[in-house]
């Protein structure tokens, strides 16, 4: 393959992951070995002994009873949602200048080449593979409960010891609706109504309600728990991080403690932040992230790449360096300095003076030359100037005075080299501020500032992450966050070469974090094997990059005639400004939706039941007096009467108004923290037309899996419909929001009005529309597409992967299609594309990006026969897939 690739992502080739099931797969891994076991128990005291050791405590820590001394949790499925590949993406928006016969491998790879050939199994062998075959690598964004994903991670892939660097950054408070987003496109939550800000998202709402019902001691159960299984995926080299703010650092702290061990802190870092809230006594100017190891920090096993930042000549250089020397060899103090103009100036006081002043001058400190301890050849008087020095007493010089194998002493070399300066009875070495002009950095990060161009309402500034991850990892390295947000962790990782996995519970945040991933440019670093010309094909990331370098001059160094220290700037390679690079191919998954009935379960299964019964009769309450809107003003269905059925299929039949009188219609209600599965429409849909006496078919639910959709069923006499009908989050929040409204409470879901047009060889696919049903006059209406945030399409779908082949983003407004832009190094930018144009010797496909923005594919390839998927996702975090046949 040609080294010359334009436009490339990197590859981890030497690295695999565990094979897992397709959504579209779902429920054949249960006949797999490694998912026999539903359930797995984790000590809460890994380290402390209870009773013996200081530990916090707090309400439910050990049971209701206070005697578990064991976290048990479920163990559930994960599933590939989808497969993309920005790099193949990407390709459609240019046209290379070059000849056609030297394209090949300027581009990406097929997205089926990027992930692995997951129909080389047949169906029947499937579940033996699940778990067991190693597939090539790919990152992953996924969706579900941190702590029932990492245990999927632990006990269903193996990965224990498998991450190098953890960065959690949990919600600082316990206040529901401050740390999350309504819509893709709303980063700002709205102040003057607190109501309208709160998620709609059934996951989100019942991490809440399980999460801070019993306030702060909720939140220390909610981080206990995910630092217990944090700490079994991390390598024994690796670091886990917790950003946290001054309401909750004390007691996060002693979390860290009880699960790692006190011995394992390695550092609290302060971070100033961009900005704060007033208040009536000192304000706090900083959050904290804490640094902790998985092994000992004494035991010298924790990965650590020293960071450094170049040092400037301001006023805290000037309070350490505190003398100067000119070329003619005459020093003053820093404080007390004759200017060329013959005035004494304090140049702490406007150091940028120094430098005008003295462009030549070398800034020094005089470091002490002795050490405790008494040596033969390092305590002898040594001689400088015509005047004897002595180390004194019980002391020694830092280098020697005499040489027992004929080479020079260093206290010879030093004193050549004019490093040696005498007064006030003591000889100290000069350390010029040149010798090394670069600061490690401490424990306080200052100039940081907030994220910019924030898309998600809680965003972490990519610094603070970039310092923790190049400190603690190589490239190849993995590295997780079990609080993904807008996919930050995972958009530094990707740049710095890191392998990630990033998890949420929101489909929102994951949307957010997808569409960044998919249109994030970075800079190609030149790889380490890059530069020594290895060929492209065994290019290993592991190896590193091709890192910049600096000299660190010593007193060690010039007393000794060695070579000065090499120090390696490991946030400083090599840049290739005649390549792009995008994001590696990774997976979105989702956690199996269904949930064990446990034992302890069973026992409230009365109190369940009370409680369902109440949520039902909400539901019907609501239905009664608001009925179901098609989102079209004044066209309603309200149901004149309801009545429960016995049986899990159809819950209800009601009975509304239409155009012909009265008409009846049967309700499935999904579950309350939960998708409506497509195993349940199907099994309501066969029961409605079992009974054969309605026109409509109610789909109740907060939210619904990607590929149920909306349908015309027959049955015995003529047809009926089958509508999703989304419950407004009202009826989830009870208690947690002000009002209860009951205006809007279910609005059906338009379902895509998708076409394709063939034209020759090929065929486009055009999304028209959004159809939803309206009950009043009995027919299917037309609606606008502005609530689409974006649309992916597999051109050719297999049936148990979809490979996102092609992307568009459209909508209300040009938002999105202008992220993707800024995303492409701002390429949009005339004066920029010029200069792109002229390097890469690649040009923008005007036609082609102007349909990114819009409702039409890109042409694909016609052949009879061939299925073509089509995800819709709203701004809601909804998706909606269809799959037609050419």
């Amino acid at each position: 393959m040609s080294d010359d690739k334009k436009i490339d992502s990197l590859k981890h080739r030497r690295d695999t992951r565990r094979r897992i099931p397709s959504r579209e797969e779902a429920g054949m891994e249960d006949a797999a070995p490694d998912a026999k076991r539903g359930k797995a128990d984790y000590p809460l005291n890994p380290v402390v002994h209870r009773g013996q050791d200081p530990e916090l405590f707090w309400l439910g820590k050990y049971g209701d009873d206070d005697r578990d001394d064991v976290l048990s949790t479920d163990i559930r499925s994960l599933y590939r949602v989808e497969h993309i590949g920005p790099e193949k993406l990407i390709q459609r928006l240019y046209r290379l200048k070059v000849e056609e016969s030297a394209q090949s491998g300027l581009f990406a790879p097929s997205v089926d080449e990027l992930f692995n050939n997951y129909t080389d199994v047949d169906e029947l062998d499937k579940p033996t593979y699940y778990y067991k075959q190693a597939d090539k690598w790919s990152n992953r964004l996924i969706q579900g409960d941190s702590l029932l994903v990492m245990a999927s991670l632990l006990e269903r892939e193996g990965m224990r010891g498998a991450v190098q660097t953890i960065y959690i950054d949990p919600p600082y408070g316990i206040k529901y609706g401050s740390n999350w987003q309504l819509r893709l496109d709303e980063p700002n939550m709205p102040d003057n109504d607190p109501d309208d800000s709160l998620t709609g998202e059934p996951e989100v709402i019942r991490a809440f309600r399980d999460t801070w019902e019993y306030g702060i001691h909720s939140y220390l159960s909610y981080l206990h728990q995910r630092l217990l299984l944090a700490r079994d995926l991390l390598n024994p080299s690796g670091s886990v991080f917790v950003q946290i703010s001054s309401e909750n650092v004390h007691l996060a702290r002693g979390l860290l403690d009880e699960v790692f061990g006190s011995s394992c802190f390695v550092a609290e870092i302060l971070v100033k932040k961009k900005g704060f809230q007033k208040g009536d006594y000192i304000q706090p100017v900083n959050d904290f992230v804490l640094w902790y190891g998985r092994e000992p920090k004494d035991e010298g096993r924790i990965k650590f790449r020293p960071f450094y930042t170049r040092r400037e000549i301001d006023s805290d250089a000037l309070g350490e360096f505190k003398f100067f020397e000119l070329e003619d060899g005459s020093i003053y103090k820093v404080s007390n300095a004759l200017t060329p103009g013959g005035e004494w100036f304090d140049y702490r006081l406007s150091p940028k003076r120094l430098n005008l002043d003295y462009p030549r001058a070398r800034l020094f400190r005089a470091n002490p030359m002795t050490s405790g301890g008494e040596r033969k050849n390092q305590s002898l008087p040594f001689v400088l100037d015509g005047k004897e020095y002595s180390p004194g007493k019980g002391n020694c010089w830092k280098t020697t005075v005499r040489s027992d194998d004929g080479r020079k002493p260093g206290m010879t070399r030093l004193q050549e080299l004019g490093r040696l300066i005498g007064g006030a009875g003591q000889l100290r070495f000069k350390s010029y501020f040149d010798d090394f002009g670069f600061n490690r950095i401490s424990n306080w990060w200052d100039g940081l500032g907030g994220a910019s161009d924030p898309v998600y309402v809680v965003q972490t500034n990519e610094e603070i992450i970039k310092r923790c991850i190049l400190m603690t990892s190589d490239p190849g390295d993995l590295v997780l966050d079990p609080t993904c947000g807008s996919g930050t962790t995972a958009h530094v990782a990707e740049q710095w070469g890191r392998r990630w996995i990033t998890i949420d519970t929101s489909r929102v945040a994951l949307n957010i974090a997808k569409t960044r991933l998919m249109t994030a440019t970075y800079p190609w670093y030149t790889l380490a094997d890059e530069k020594n010309g290895v060929a492209r094909a065994d290019w290993d990331v592991r190896h590193g990059f091709d890192y910049k370098t600096v000299q660190r001059v010593t007193l060690g160094s010039l007393a000794n005639d060695e070579p000065p220290e090499t120090v390696t700037l490991f946030d400083q390679p090599a840049l290739d400004r005649k390549k792009l690079r995008v994001a590696g191919p990774f997976t979105v998954e989702t956690l199996q939706a269904w949930e064990p009935l446990s034992p302890d379960a069973v026992e409230d299964a009365s109190l369940d039941h009370e409680q369902l019964e109440v949520f039902q009769a909400r539901i019907f309450e609501h239905l009664k007096s608001a009925g179901v809107k098609n989102g079209a003003r004044n066209e309603n269905a309200v149901f004149v009467r309801i009545d429960a059925l016995a049986g899990s299929d159809l819950h209800a039949e009601g009975y509304y108004e239409g155009a012909g009188g009265e008409q009846k219609a049967y309700l499935h209600i999904g579950p309350q923290f939960a998708p409506v599965s497509k195993l349940a429409v199907n099994a309501a849909v066969k029961a409605c037309r079992q009974r054969g006496d309605a026109q409509w078919l109610i789909l109740l639910g907060f939210a619904f899996e990607s590929d149920v959709e909306n349908s015309t069923q027959n049955q015995r006499a003529g047809s009926f419909e089958v509508t999703k009908v989304r419950m407004h989050d009202d009826l989830l929040q009870a208690g947690l929001t002000k009002k209860d409204r009951k205006a809007a409470s279910f609005v059906t879901i338009g379902e895509p009005d998708i076409a394709i047009e063939r034209d020759g060889d090929h065929a486009i696919v055009e999304i028209r529309g959004l159809d939803i049903y309206d009950p009043v006059r009995d027919e299917v209406r037309p609606r606008s597409v502005a609530d689409i945030a974006y649309w992916m399409l597999d051109d050719d779908y297999d049936g148990a992967s979809f490979m996102v082949r092609q992307v568009f983003f459209c909508g209300g407004d040009r938002d999105e299609f202008d992220r993707w832009k800024k995303g492409l190094s701002d390429l949009a930018k005339s004066g920029t594309k010029k200069k792109v144009e002229r390097t890469l010797k690649i040009e923008l496909d005007d036609d082609v990006f102007d349909r990114l923005y819009g409702h039409r594919s890109h042409p694909l390839p016609w052949r009879k026969g061939k299925r073509v998927a089509v995800r819709v996702v709203s701004q809601f975090g909804e998706e909606s897939t269809k799959v037609l046949v050419l």
